[in-house]
Formats: C-alpha cells, sequence, structure tokens
C-alpha cells in the first residue's frame, strides 16, 4: 500500500512539473510572469497584451541556477520584421549593454540579464503596438535568440 501510495506520489510530482514547464506565462491585467530557465526556455511561446492597458509589465523570472555570464536572459520586444537586425546588434552591444543596442529605435521594449534565481521587470508601452501587426519577444544573450522567442500581439 505505502509502495502505491508512493508511486502515485511520484506520477503526480512528475506530471504537474512537466505541467510547470509549458504552462501559459500567468496574465493578471496588465502584467504577466514569463519564466526562462537554464535550458534556454521561455515559460510560453505567446503573450496577448489587452489595448485598455497603457503599459503592459512583464516580469522575468530565471528559474535557473548558472550566473549571468554563463546562461544569462532578458526579454526583448520588437516587429518580428526587426528581431534578425535587434539580435545581431545586440549581441555586438556586449554584456554591458545587456545584449542590446543603446538607443535602437526598432526596440520597443528590453529588460536587463539576469542570471539563475534573479528577475527583472520591463514595461511595454501599449500605445507603441498596433493592430494587425507582428511582434515578438526574444532573449539577445548570444546564441539564444533561435530558441529562445514567442509572439507578441495586441488583444481587444
Amino acid at each position: 500500500m505505502i509502495r502505491q501510495l508512493s508511486a502515485f506520489g511520484l506520477l503526480c510530482a512528475v506530471g504537474l512539473g512537466a505541467l510547470s514547464v509549458s504552462a501559459p506565462a500567468q496574465a493578471a491585467g496588465c502584467s504577466a510572469t514569463v519564466e526562462a530557465n537554464d535550458a534556454m526556455q521561455f515559460s510560453t511561446r505567446a503573450l496577448s497584451v489587452p489595448a485598455s492597458c497603457k503599459e503592459f509589465e512583464v516580469t522575468l523570472k530565471h528559474t535557473g541556477q548558472l550566473p549571468v555570464v554563463a546562461m544569462g536572459h532578458n526579454f526583448v520586444v520588437g516587429k518580428t520584421a526587426d528581431i534578425g537586425g535587434i539580435n545581431a546588434e545586440g549581441m555586438a552591444a556586449g554584456a554591458e549593454n545587456d545584449y542590446v543596442k543603446p538607443g535602437d529605435a526598432r526596440v520597443i521594449a528590453a529588460s536587463s540579464l539576469v542570471g539563475g534565481g534573479q528577475s527583472t521587470t520591463v514595461k511595454i508601452p501599449v500605445g507603441k503596438l498596433k493592430a494587425g501587426e507582428d511582434y515578438t519577444f526574444v532573449c539577445t544573450f548570444p546564441g539564444h535568440a533561435a530558441i529562445m522567442r514567442g509572439t507578441l500581439t495586441l488583444g481587444q
């Protein structure tokens, strides 16, 4: 009986762990929480920003353990067509600029870099978003943008 309960408990824990990896961003009105980990993954691949918000606040939580120099993450938003250039020029800007080119007009919003156990918040000015336009959020730490990306849309 104890073995059956232990096996059941283990299966539940594994199942709940799998759910937390693929869960959508925690959205509450004009804010969301997005997690990033040491496996170069965001916890969501899509965010919808309510048009009624003046600002949309995203809290990026790095749930991993690796330091920022080895596995740093940021949260950068731009038009989908601009993301390649934002990423390339961000990498050239270096860690001292959080891998975001200073003054890059294509960047709608960008957070600072965080390492394992850290979090940061970025405010997206909703007035800069247009209905029907394609937006992408990405991590511009070198080598991460190919995997760590998602879509951002302006909702109703």
